[in-house]
């Protein structure tokens, strides 16, 4: 079922930037999986566990730097909008009866995290550009797959799209504070090109952020 809503303009030029930051779009394999209602419970368990992650890891970088004001303070707003969202997931996933089971994680984040460097300050710097793409590939799968579920689901996908959409930049924005601009820049590019791959390769599980189903997944 179709949405019942038009994209205000606002929001189409945040989905703009969001598409214009990421390497690839995601591989429509991907989205008609995700509007199967076969995999309405996988898709929501996930997304649940994705906004927990989320939290944990903006209170991460919390406590492992104290000194520096504006991260402490970006990252309190967004570990706080993180868990509200994680709360109305739960909800959803109740008046659906669908229930909280554990569920392996893809190995979409895992592959992201694998290249950050371990010294700082290159650690700070790669765990902020890895969490805008997660931010920004997140909100892009909502504004994608959101038409295609039935008017609550979508409308709430939408609404996501819309409060978590400045993530991926406040996240960029800490970055260039860490270092030099040109080197946020390199680093970028890479994470991008490890990024692409992982969106656009195979993937035996569906997760939220897996990438293209292989044939016959169920």
């Amino acid at each position: 079922m179709n949405a019942p809503w038009v994209m205000h303009r606002e929001t189409r030029g945040l989905l703009g930037d969001i598409e214009a930051f990421l390497p690839c779009t995601t591989p429509n394999a991907w989205v008609t999986m995700a509007a199967n209602p076969r995999q309405l419970a996988t898709l929501l368990i996930d997304h649940a566990n994705c906004e927990k992650k989320a939290a944990a890891n903006a209170l991460s970088l919390m406590h492992r730097h104290t000194d520096n004001t504006l991260l402490l303070n970006k990252m309190s707003r967004l570990a706080r909008e993180e868990l509200r969202h994680f709360e109305q997931v739960l909800k959803v996933m109740q008046e659906r009866g669908v229930a909280y089971e554990p569920l392996s994680a893809s190995r979409y984040a895992q592959g992201l995290h694998v290249e950050v460097r371990r010294e700082e300050p290159g650690r700070l710097v790669d765990t902020l550009i890895v969490g805008a793409l997660i931010e920004a590939r997140s909100c892009e799968r909502f504004a994608r797959v959101a038409p295609l579920l039935d008017a609550t689901l979508g409308e709430f996908y939408h609404s996501l799209l819309k409060s978590e959409g400045r993530h991926f930049k406040d996240y960029l924005r800490l970055a260039t504070m860490v270092t030099e601009p040109a080197n946020v820049s390199a680093r970028v590019e890479h994470f991008k090109a490890l990024e692409r791959r992982l969106i656009e390769d195979t993937d035996s599980e569906f997760r939220f952020h897996s990438g293209v189903p292989i044939s016959g997944l169920r």
